[in-house]
């Protein structure tokens, strides 16, 4: 009863208008399901499939205080496609940003509303994996995080050290997962998270309380949702869709 990630979930004050923006950036197509909320897909694309990781942007009148503890890696072919890409997403409204990186080979910029993200410098382990590199997610412990998602999804794990755990697909396709150590601590709630589903025909209350076997917890939003909300072994958020 294994899940897999479908697509990360983020907080906008003004949902379409982000939702343009990454559009812009990813050629992505943008439609809605309904007030406040943005959805971003590859055109042609037949949802849910790990090819890609869609984007769900969803209003919120919370303000951004802190850097996010999730953010997406863009892929680049060659260094002057690097340089190409950062000049484009500076032109549609994107802003260089200090996260304490220092002097490495990627560039991290944020979008109009604060996100953070960062633009690759080439690998050839991205050039498979669409516009979207990684999906990047701030940890205390990448050993304990593999262990943890490593077993609450069919993803396979690829790496781990004490520095980074590395998912990707069992299919070899889309994106990766990277759970990266940081000092930095969690305060508050994650403005952009993990939505992972079951496959069809599982149960959902089944899965959910399998996944807290494994060490996760439930949320209460107190509201009536017909999805589950829980959060990993270090407190990150995220929601169970129903199965699909």
């Amino acid at each position: 009863m294994a899940t897999r990630l479908v697509q990360i979930n983020m907080k906008a004050r003004n949902d379409s208008a982000l939702g343009a923006f990454w559009a812009e950036v990813l050629g992505w197509e943008v439609s809605s399901e309904g007030p406040g909320v943005t959805n971003l897909e590859p055109e042609g694309f037949v949802y849910p499939d790990p090819v890609a990781v869609c984007i769900d942007l969803v209003v919120s009148p919370e303000p951004k205080t802190a850097k996010n503890r999730v953010h997406v890696d863009l892929a680049t072919t060659s260094a002057a496609h690097q340089a190409e890409v950062v000049a484009r997403l500076k032109d549609l409204g994107a802003t260089p940003a200090d996260v304490g990186q220092g002097d490495v080979p990627w560039t991290v910029m944020a979008d109009p509303e604060g996100n953070e993200f960062c633009v690759l410098d080439p690998s050839p382990l991205h050039r498979d994996t669409g516009p979207i590199a990684a999906v990047v997610v701030d940890c205390v412990d990448p050993r304990a995080m593999a262990r943890f998602w490593g077993e609450a999804m069919d993803w396979t794990v690829h790496e781990v050290t004490d520095h980074e755990a590395v998912l990707r697909s069992a299919k070899g396709v889309g994106p990766y997962l990277r759970f990266v150590r940081t000092p930095d601590v969690k305060t508050g709630w994650n403005r952009v998270h993990l939505d992972v589903r079951p496959y069809p025909g599982d149960d959902l209350e089944a899965a959910a309380a399998r996944l807290r076997t494994l060490g996760a917890t439930a949320v209460d939003l107190d509201q009536k949702i017909h999805w589950k909300v829980l959060a990993d072994p270090e407190g990150n958020e995220f929601c169970l869709l129903t199965p699909a």
